[in-house]
């Protein structure tokens, strides 16, 4: 469990007693970062923040910091739930939660079966539960509408037992998100290995070449057998970083991954031939905090590209087999976010072309953050 800063709850219109509301969902990064702005409208529409139950054990630290989240529980993803430590807290969690309601956005046909047996053994009353699986989404937010509308179609649903007029959704245009949050300390601990590198102060260009498939234990296999659609050939990150650089010779070209991605950067970095190429392996809440340094990111379609995007880092996203048009990432702040292939211009990454890619970066790299 991770616990936010006591803040003040959002002010409501109505004088109904306020309820601290619970999330279902048991996805990646990127979904989970997008929820962030049903988060906020569940924290503004029912007074209280939110608790959030996910998989996963970088889903707490998603959320430090952010005030809509009063607390965070994570499943792991193929462990018996009755055999996981998160359980019990759980089951206490929704109990003491009444009648608060119950938002439950998963739809996998694996995950939604969990999460209805953990609600039936919490002995929870489903009139307080609300499925994104019940109906399809109707009006204006339609089934192949963007993932954030979805979800914020599905908080403004209200669950039987409880009356709308009491706990009316505040207007769109007072929702903050998807945003994360990063802490004091760690903009010094950032600032810190900047210093290290040699280039605090520097302008830093974010590069995220790999997805979940080249962080996992499969990683060699999925390369070898060129089955990832995210993949984008190692020359073809090399030539578009020797373009970035000589459009913008003092900045530095961070290649960024996770501990087992390293490798991956380190080969990208020598097939540049660049010196103001480096690479780094960082967590999750490192990455945040880097985020913040970063004038711009090019980015396959993965969880980090999101973060970037709520931390309103201008951003070019890489897309293979899915579409942009419903998973594009989305900032708060209106900084720019271009996807560039994805269907129905194509459906692998290594369809789309170092011309196209650079075009997009030329695009997004002139916007400034006020």
């Amino acid at each position: 469990m991770n616990a936010a800063p006591l803040v003040e709850a959002p002010k409501r219109a109505s004088a109904a007693p306020p309820l601290t509301p619970t999330v279902f969902f048991f996805c990646r990064l990127g979904d989970m970062v997008m929820v962030t702005r049903m988060l906020n409208l569940l924290h503004r529409r029912y007074g209280r923040p939110c608790q959030v139950i996910g998989t996963d054990s970088w889903t707490p630290s998603t959320y430090v910091g952010n005030p809509d989240v009063a607390g965070v529980w994570a499943f792991h993803r193929h462990l018996p739930f009755l055999l996981d430590g998160a359980w019990l807290p759980v089951r206490r969690v929704l109990r003491a939660s009444a009648p608060g309601p119950i938002y439950v956005c998963e739809r996998h046909y694996r995950q939604l079966p969990r999460i209805r047996r953990m609600l039936r053994l919490s002995g929870v009353d489903p009139r307080r539960c609300v499925f994104v699986s019940d109906r399809p989404v109707r009006g204006p937010v339609q089934e192949t509408a963007h993932l954030v509308d979805r979800l914020v179609a599905l908080g403004a649903r209200t669950p039987a037992s409880l009356r709308a007029a009491d706990y009316p959704a505040p207007p769109d245009t007072v929702l903050d998100g998807p945003r994360l949050y990063v802490l004091d300390t760690e903009r010094s601990a950032r600032d810190a290995r900047l210093r290290a590198l040699g280039v605090l102060g520097r302008e830093i260009v974010l590069v995220q070449p790999g997805n979940h498939r080249t962080m996992g234990p499969r990683r060699a296999r999925w390369r070898r057998l060129n089955t990832d659609d995210k993949w984008w050939p190692i020359e073809r990150w090399a030539q578009l970083l020797q373009r970035i650089q000589q459009a913008r010779p003092d900045a530095v070209l961070l290649l960024r991954g996770s501990q087992q991605e390293v490798p991956l950067l380190q080969e990208i970095a020598a097939a540049t031939g660049l010196p103001n190429v480096a690479t780094v392996g960082t967590t999750l809440r490192e990455l945040y905090a880097l985020c913040e340094s970063a004038s711009s990111m090019v980015s396959v379609d993965s969880g980090p590209g999101h973060a970037a995007a709520a931390l309103s880092v201008p951003l070019v996203v890489l897309y293979g087999a899915e579409s942009p048009l419903y998973w594009l990432p989305r900032s708060p702040a209106g900084s720019p976010v271009v996807g560039v292939g994805g269907p129905p211009l194509s459906r692998r990454a290594d369809q789309v072309s170092v011309d196209a890619v650079f075009g997009a970066w030329r695009t997004v790299a002139t916007w400034q953050r006020t």
